[in-house]
């Protein structure tokens, strides 16, 4: 089991780190059309997993309450939105245009963008642990093939995610192996999100269906805040609705065959 719970864990990290490589394969400057389709795919990812792995289980485990089996889910996703939204206030956001040169307080451009990722990936990591912790408890709304569907979901949506980080910091002129780095480091998060939620996992439990919307509120949030702006802004948007459609049906797919 712990062999298991330690692969799934490290799935979502191996596709960040996988597409942070990619710095290494392609030019310098990012294409347009092909961020709108990453980040497309991405937020369908995102959407699908948030429905069937997270919000649909949160209310399953909920359904001794009957016709108030949604409220764990309801309250759950407005809190999970709401802590984004708060934390994405607080700290200095990934998009800074080169016009708000005066709120970046201390920090590096780089060293934003990198911690407004990383920052995103935190519930992603805790959302995979959350489903070993509640399989490994025994729980018959939860399998083991829903929590590795949800590892693999995050994987392929962080692939895209990997690739955003390091080829912009690749542009502005950093160097390709220290733009993978950042890239690389950007997830290293979500394992550790992971372990500390299934080592919490006795105070987690009793309130597992909170936690499952939670995460899928805060990955919701990523969605709207900021892949569907990146998606749709500009010309070609239609190439990321494609996307959006592909990585939704492709989530979909594996949860429902896997789970």
């Amino acid at each position: 089991m712990t062999y298991i719970i330690a692969k799934g864990l490290l799935i979502p990290f191996l596709g960040t780190s996988l597409g942070a490589a990619l710095v290494f394969f392609m030019k310098k400057d990012l294409d347009y059309r092909i961020q709108k389709i990453l980040s497309g795919f991405a937020a369908g990812i995102m959407v699908a997993a948030s429905v069937w792995s997270l919000l649909i289980p949160s209310m399953e485990m909920a359904s001794d309450r009957g016709r108030l089996a949604f409220i764990p889910a309801a309250v759950g996703f407005c809190l999970g939105m709401i802590f984004l939204l708060i934390l994405d206030k607080t700290i200095p956001h990934m998009h800074l245009d080169e016009s708000q040169e005066g709120i970046k307080s201390n920090l590096q451009k780089t060293t934003m963008m990198v911690l407004a990722v990383t920052l995103h990936n935190i519930p992603e990591g805790m959302a995979v642990g959350i489903l070993y912790a509640g399989w490994a408890s025994g729980s018959a709304a939860i399998t083991e093939a829903g929590a590795l569907s949800l590892a693999l979901g995050i994987a392929i949506q962080n692939f895209p995610e990997g690739a955003i980080i390091s080829m912009p910091l690749h542009s502005k002129g950093l160097s390709k192996t220290r733009s993978c780095w950042y890239g690389i480091l950007s997830g290293i998060v979500e394992p550790i999100a992971g372990l500390l939620t299934i080592i919490l996992a006795s105070f987690v439990l009793p309130v597992l269906p909170y936690f499952l919307s939670f995460a899928a509120g805060a990955m919701i949030y990523v969605v709207v805040e900021e892949l569907v702006p990146e998606m749709a802004e500009g010309e070609h948007s239609n190439w990321g609705t494609i996307a959006f459609m592909l990585g939704f049906a492709l989530m979909m797919v594996l949860d429902v065959a896997l789970g």
